[in-house]
């Protein structure tokens, strides 16, 4: 999803294998953009696996995290901003705390088709 303050933007889906950059918004929040194009928000589905790069130094002291890390996108239900990511330790972050300049490849977009509990 793109976050709601991101709504006065272009946006356009994540795509799978592509590679992008968290950056601020003229709106203050925090997105992730295609590398070179600054005014269209790069929105995911919750539960999109990511890679991440560049992870600053602050954050990975504050989350025990390393400088790259596996991640899923996530919805943060109580914070102002709610669009987050989730590390496989379990903590999760806002794109608002995380900052700006780091990177992410998606490794799996969620466009596969999910298979349904038949009912019988």
């Amino acid at each position: 999803m793109c976050d709601y303050s991101l709504e006065a933007y272009r946006t356009r889906p994540a795509r799978e294998g592509e590679h992008y950059t968290t950056h601020r918004f003229p709106s203050g929040t925090v997105g992730f953009i295609a590398p070179g194009d600054t005014v269209t928000a790069i929105c995911l589905a919750y539960d999109t696996k990511l890679n991440l790069e560049d992870i600053p130094q602050p954050v990975q002291q504050a989350f025990g995290v390393q400088g790259s890390e596996p991640v899923t996108f996530t919805r943060l239900e109580t914070a102002l901003f709610q669009d987050g990511v989730r590390f496989a330790n379990g903590a999760e972050i806002s794109l608002q705390r995380l900052g700006t300049g780091v990177n992410a490849c998606v490794v799996d977009a969620l466009l596969t088709t999910h298979l349904q509990r038949e009912t019988v």
